[in-house]
């Protein structure tokens, strides 16, 4: 674990969400508090708990979850452990897909499910209005306009404060900022896996927060690289990943999830690990794994 005088995610900076959320730029993705399966509640209760408080206490201000994490699970442990929500602490959640069963997904983003996904949200994190709320992806079987004028339509009745969008290319982004104000995107992206680099280009060039999610990336070549460099810097291949996140660009809040406080704390501690300059670019020489190879 790298020398930090404290460990807090205030040591990665601030992002302003929207123009007037100000979060620091390391966050936590609230799934993996959820059983096997991304299903049903977690095999130790009290350890999910004391995670999402231990997060808090580490400077973590900026939680994403989602209605299907469970499903419900996830909204549910987070107001648990820590509503009354601190001052400044921000939750982004998602809506968009259905759970028939553990490890399996389904797209429904129609405006119906959207709206019950919301109040669902509103209900579980008990709270009157979500911060930001994101398309967890787009559905073929819906027009994509409908969906987000969904989401503008509970932005206008001021259940949602903010709109995300998340696994989408640029043409969803442009298409919906043409109905709604847009504030985040959130893609799969790390070292490893650049395919959205135009993307994360784009939310610097229109201030957007880009959440990255599987930060590791899957190319055996690439995790022997950042195993590499995570000894030279005596840190963790998971610290390396999530510096490298944060060196990439001023946008992106890395959001890494964790059942164990443990590993929350190792995770975190890489706010303050500051990635040289040669090992970035030895990370960012990595040849991506080819598509068929990602999950």
């Amino acid at each position: 674990m790298p020398q930090t005088q404290a460990i807090s995610a205030a040591a990665a900076g601030t992002f302003t969400i929207g123009g007037d959320l100000t979060v620091n730029r390391l966050g936590y993705g609230a799934m993996r508090i959820t059983g096997p399966g991304i299903w049903g509640p977690p095999k130790d209760k009290a350890a999910a708990l004391a995670t999402l408080r231990r997060a808090v206490e580490l400077g973590v201000n900026f939680m994403d979850t989602a209605d299907s994490y469970g499903p419900a699970t996830s909204e549910e442990l987070i107001a648990e452990a820590l509503y009354p929500y601190p001052a400044g602490f921000v939750i982004a959640t998602k809506g968009g897909w259905e759970r028939p069963g553990p490890g399996q997904w389904t797209h429904n983003a129609s405006p119906k499910h959207l709206t019950e996904a919301l109040e669902g949200s509103l209900k579980r994190l008990r709270v009157d209005r979500i911060d930001v709320h994101q398309l967890h992806a787009p559905d073929n079987a819906v027009s994509f306009e409908a969906s987000v004028e969904t989401l503008a339509k509970l932005r206008e009745q001021g259940k949602i404060r903010h709109v995300g969008l998340s696994n989408v290319t640029r043409e969803h982004i442009e298409r919906a900022r043409k109905i709604v104000p847009i504030v985040s995107i959130q893609n799969r992206y790390s070292f490893a896996d650049r395919e959205s680099d135009y993307i994360v280009e784009y939310c610097e060039q229109n201030n957007l927060a880009f959440l990255p999610w599987a930060p590791l990336g899957q190319a055996k070549k690439a995790h022997e690289v950042v195993e590499k460099v995570a000894t030279e810097l005596k840190a963790t291949p998971l610290q390396v990943a999530l510096a490298w996140l944060l060196k990439r660009s001023k946008v992106i809040i890395p959001i890494p999830g964790t059942s164990s406080a443990e590993h929350l704390e190792e995770n975190i501690a890489a706010a303050g690990l500051e990635l040289p300059e040669a090992s970035y670019k030895e990370l960012a020489a990595v040849e991506p794994p080819p598509a068929s190879l990602r999950g």
